[in-house]
Parts: structure tokens; sequence; C-alpha cells
């Protein structure tokens, strides 16, 4: 009988095991208990879906635990494939490419499985420490280490003599010979910050699993003087261009600051004039400064999956995909920088001059971790303000601006706000008529929507404009909102007319019920 009963067990396992996740059962084969076919979405950016499927290929071929994937990859880029994940987590891709900036959002909105044990020390052996601390929350790692994402001088050669390469002031003087421009957006935070790094000064942010904000910066300074005028001085040449990207070259620039998914492009306009440096030093009153740009990664995330054996397999195929072949492969394929030490330290790689030259941008450099979204617009103004003027006083009031704007990011309350054109699309709003409030899971909030061309909004965490909550999330209540389709890739809340309304959250579920009235 107890043979019986065994052997019953049994054939309900593998029978268990069959139905999980569409997997084929291993018939006793001996394989692992992982074997079998898996449907899966994969996003990546465009130039990188080709070559995504031949690895995904060459992973079901090679892998001993008898894994297939059936992988629909998709074109969704690194900036866009975050902001489809929060906003509707099951919808989204089974695995996807991402910036190290939006990482902690991705974390707090389960959107990312976290490492096992073994793919962790898979990580830690294969990285340097940089991109170990950019995939760890809390002590936990939530993704795999792709590529660095920073940016470099890339320069026309027959334009800019090679002794002028480490000078601005040089490169610009060049430039204004030949009557050519240098490209370099000093409209966007994330490149004007490298003047500010350059001159000593730093912006350092961290947050909680829980999404609190740690916010150390000084650019309200001396240093930070420093950078205004080096932003001033860059802006004041006639043939300053405050636009990034290889095209500008196509556009009359002699030098852009972009990074290495502009290679290509760069190549193809330029060939064999095209140089690669890293950035050059700056010069303000008599002293030398070299910029120092932000530095970021690219990593691939595996969602979190509802099925444990599926997941699994999932984080094999992704240490696959971030191995030491696949990174050297991605960049013998599409020109991108390995991180993995080992394929990072190979001569190929080093023979490589635009490569060699974001290598080396690495060494000086200023890591990048997840800001508060207002941060972005708060260092844009810094840059607008140095185009307009060299007044110290003037540059010193906008630090001082820039100041204010930065303690109101550091006091942010927690809670959800529901933003809008009732309140001027105001989402620090520091009035609670637009706070969502209730305890427990269930948050609650009655709104007065006034007549107005676009009666819509966003709920989103005090001081963001991130938020995995919208109108993809209605459930009671959607015949009171207005369904725009394609029209509405914010997932925002756009009312059929003016009115009063009650809106209840369950921050448990995301499920959101309206009613009028």
């Amino acid at each position: 009988m107890k043979r019986v009963i065994t052997l019953l067990l049994a054939l309900m396992m593998v029978f268990a095991l069959a139905a999980c996740g569409g997997k084929a059962n291993n018939g006793g084969s001996g394989k692992s208990e992982l074997a079998g076919t898996y449907d899966i979405t994969v996003w990546c950016p465009d130039n990188e879906v080709e070559l995504r499927k031949e690895m995904i290929e060459e992973f079901n071929k090679s892998n001993t635990d008898g894994i297939t994937f059936n992988a629909t990859v998709e074109n969704v880029g690194e900036g866009d494939a975050a902001t489809q994940m929060i906003t509707d987590v099951e919808a989204g891709a089974d695995l996807y490419n991402f910036a190290s900036d939006q990482f902690a959002r991705l974390v707090q909105a389960n959107a990312l499985a976290k490492l096992g044990t073994q793919a962790a020390e898979t990580v830690k052996s294969g990285n340097g420490e940089a991109a170990v601390a950019a995939v760890t929350i809390g002590g936990e790692m939530y993704a795999y280490p792709l590529t660095d994402n920073g940016f470099f001088m890339y320069y026309d050669k027959s334009v800019i003599p090679e002794d002028a390469v480490g000078s601005m002031d040089k490169i610009i003087e060049a430039c204004e010979k030949a009557q050519k421009y240098l490209a370099f957006n000093a409209g966007d935070g994330w490149y004007l910050s490298s003047y500010f790094f350059g001159a000593g000064c730093v912006s350092q942010w961290s947050t909680d699993k829980d999404g609190h904000w740690n916010i150390n910066d000084d650019f309200n300074s001396d240093k930070g003087l420093i950078a205004m005028k080096g932003l001033n001085k860059l802006q004041s040449s006639p043939y300053f261009l405050s636009k990034s990207g290889a095209a500008e070259f196509d556009a009359g620039a002699a030098v852009v600051m972009s990074g290495l998914w502009d290679y290509s492009a760069a190549k193809d306009i330029l060939g064999d004039n095209l140089g690669a440096a890293p950035l050059p030093s700056f010069t303000v009153d008599g002293q030398d400064y070299t910029l120092k740009p932000f530095m970021g990664y690219k990593f691939i995330g595996v969602k979190t999956q509802t099925d444990a054996t599926k997941a699994a397999a999932l984080h094999k195929l992704a240490q696959y995909l971030t191995s030491e072949e696949a990174q050297m492969k991605r960049f013998e394929t599409l020109g991108w920088a390995p991180v993995n030490v080992n394929a990072a330290a190979s001569d190929a790689v080093k023979a490589n001059p635009v490569v060699a030259a974001d290598m080396e941008q690495q060494k000086n450099c200023t890591a990048q971790g997840q800001v508060n979204d207002g941060w972005w617009n708060l260092a844009a103004a810094l840059g607008a303000t140095a185009k307009e003027t060299d007044d110290e006083e003037t540059l010193k009031a906008a630090l001082a601006t820039y100041e204010e704007g930065l303690e109101k990011l550091k006091n942010l309350r927690e809670g959800l706000l529901f933003v809008g054109a009732w309140n001027g699309w105001n989402n620090a709003d520091d009035a609670d008529t637009y706070v969502f409030t209730g305890d427990g899971d269930e948050k609650t909030l009655t709104i007065d929507v006034p007549e107005s061309d676009y009666m819509g909004g966003r709920i989103v965490n005090i001081g963001s404009w991130e938020s995995d909550k919208g109108f993809a999330q209605v459930t009671t209540g959607a015949d009171l909102i207005k369904d725009l389709g394609a029209d509405n890739p914010d997932n925002n809340i756009v009312f059929a007319e003016a009115g009063t309304y009650t809106v209840t959250i369950n921050t448990a579920s995301n499920e959101i019920t309206i009613v009028k009235g």
C-alpha cells in the first residue's frame, strides 16, 4: 500500500509541474525542475531587439536545465519601460531594460523580483563595487548590470586639434575659428550638473525601500558659483548649441557631448574623423576644473512573478544576458561598454577609442542614483539663469532659490496627491486640499473638478510625477472618465464633465473607485 501511495504522490507532482507556468514535465529525463517551455515578453531598445532575439535562442540551445523561452521581444527603450511598468505591472514585460535612475520607483512598485542568493553572488563576482551598489536597496539586489549610462565628448578631428581636446576654452576657440558649433545640453540637469561636480559640489540622494529621501547637496556655495560662471562662459559663445545628439554633427557641430548610444550615428556622419575623449576642463577666474558628469548604469530587471518556477527560469536567462560573453557580444555588435570586470579588461575593449573614452570617463564621474523628479527642474533653472547673465549677485540669487526648492523637496510629506488643473499642476502642494486621507489601505479624496479644456490629473506620491495609480486602475466609475487610449500615455484620470467626485484608492491592490456627487 505504501508503494501505491508513493507512486500516486509522485504522479501528482509530475502533473502539477507540467501545469505550472506552461512547462512540460521532465518525464524522468534527469533535467532540472525548471525544464519546460515558457511564454515571455521582453522589452529592450530598438537597436538591441535583433541581438536580444539571437541571445535568447542561444540560451535555449545551450542551457543545461532544459529551459526553452518562447519570447516576444518588443522595442521599448529604457526610459519608457519604467513608466509603463509602474503604470501596470501585471501587463508589463517579464524581463526588461531600465536605467539606474528608475531603480527605486520600480522597487517601490513591486515591478522587480529580488535576486536569490546564487544570482546575487554571480552579480558580486562579475561586477565592480559601484555596479553592485547600484542594484542594491536595503541590502537586497533587484537587477542585473548591463552597461554603463554616462556621457563624454565626441568631436570632429578635422576641426578640433588634438592639443585642444582637454580644454573647453581651446575647444570653443577652435569651433569659433571654423564657424562650427559645440553641442552641450545646458538646459538639462543631467548634463549641466557636470559643471557643479567638476567644481567640487555634491548632490547625493538616497532612498530607503519605502522611498524616504536623504539629501546631501551644496550647490548653493562658492563652488556652485564657480559652476555658474563656467556655464555662463560656455553659453556666451555664438557657436554654442544647447543640444545633445550625434545628429548635431549634420547640423554644423564639431563637438557633441553624448554617450555610447550615439556611437553608430556619429561614426556614420564623421567616419574616420570621429574622435572621442573624456570631458574637458573649464576655466573660471584663472583656475581649471575638470567636468565631472553623472555616470549611471543600464540594468536588466525581472518582473515579479506569481509562478516561482518561471521566476527562477527568468533569473537564469537574465544572468545569461548579462554574462561576460553576452556583454562582449553587445560591445562587438552595438559598441556598448561592458561593466563585467573581465570583459572591461579585455584588449578588444581597450583598443576601441570610443569605448575607451567612455571607460576613461568612468574614472572621473559622479555615480548617479535615484533623485526626486522635482530636482531636474531646479537644476535646469540654474542653466537658464547662467545663460542670461554673468552678474555674480544674480547667479547667487539663483543658487539661493535652488536651495529653497531643494528644502521643499527634502521636507515633502508622505502621501498621495491628486495633481491637475485644479491645483495648478503643483506636485509639491503644501495644502491638504488634494491629498488622499484614510486609515489602512483605503485612501479617499473628495475633489471639485472645475470646467476646463483638460479636466484630468495624476495621482502621485507628493513631489513626484510618477505614479502606478490612474486610469488603468479604475474599477468602479469608469463611465465618469474619458478613455483617451494612446493619447493618454501618462495614465491620467480625465473626468468627462465638471463636478464633485469622491475618489477612493486601495493602496494594496491599486484599485480605484470614483463616485460623482
